[in-house]
């Protein structure tokens, strides 16, 4: 049988690099998309390559059309299709709204928002042609609820959302399935620097009073891109321990 295939964007490291390993560990080749540090995306290689020989790192800025288009013709050369998507790089400018730059809300939805839709165009086209596939977009718990000084965040990752209902409705006729997973608060290495005093205010947010791990996500963006869930999309699902329930 031939080997499945994913292309995880922003997968250096956090939910990115455990989705990317996880994808490795099920029989997929992983193309682990990075913008900024290379290095970090050697390393997810690294651990990728424990279960996949035939997975690779791509530099591309996702919110730069010409380089996703760039990213994708490599992909359609090496590989010749892509079963599986995670638009998962993202970024944040927290600041209240009123102190909110232009440039601070631009930046967020230029990466968080257009990124997905850029990604999301080129991989139809070569999903298209085996008429199957599967798109999962990383939302947000805040694109359903908000969170003060995250205007731009927020409404980049409500805008995910959205987006993902609406692919999902223009793609299930081609056997394209669109889904978006919410996590909730994870422990990630931006997690780590907070005081015990906010992590405990964040956990008694929490029904399941504690923080998730960034193999919950990857466990559940597994599920979303294989045959188990070959008759959902357009869904959200929440990674969030019941906090938004």
């Amino acid at each position: 049988m031939e080997n499945k295939n994913v292309l995880v964007t922003g997968a250096g490291r956090g939910i990115g690099k455990a989705i990317a390993i996880e994808f490795a560990k099920n029989g997929y080749d992983v193309i682990i998309n990075y913008n900024g540090s290379k290095e970090a995306a050697l390393e997810t290689l690294e651990e990728v390559k424990k279960y996949s020989n035939h997975s690779m790192i791509v530099q591309a800025n996702v919110a730069n059309g010409q380089e996703v288009e760039a990213m994708f013709q490599q992909i359609q050369e090496t590989y010749k299709k892509l079963d599986c998507l995670v638009n998962n790089s993202g970024i944040t400018r927290d600041i209240l709204c009123l102190r909110m730059s232009e440039e601070e809300f631009m930046d967020v939805i230029q990466v968080n928002l257009k990124g997905t839709f850029l990604c999301s165009k080129q991989a139809c086209r070569l999903m298209m042609k085996k008429k199957q596939g599967s798109i999962i977009n990383m939302a947000s718990v805040v694109g359903l609820s908000g969170n003060a000084g995250q205007c731009n965040y927020a409404a980049s990752k409500a805008g995910i959302i959205g987006f993902s209902k609406s692919l999902a409705k223009e793609m299930g006729s081609r056997n394209i399935r669109v889904n978006a997973i919410a996590p909730g608060f994870i422990q990630t290495k931006m997690t780590e620097v907070l005081s015990e005093e906010v992590k405990k205010n964040l956990v008694n947010q929490i029904p399941m009073k504690q923080l998730g791990d960034v193999e919950d996500v990857a466990q559940t963006a597994i599920f979303l891109a294989g045959d188990a869930s070959k008759y959902i999309t357009g869904q959200v699902i929440q990674v969030d321990g019941g906090m938004l329930m």
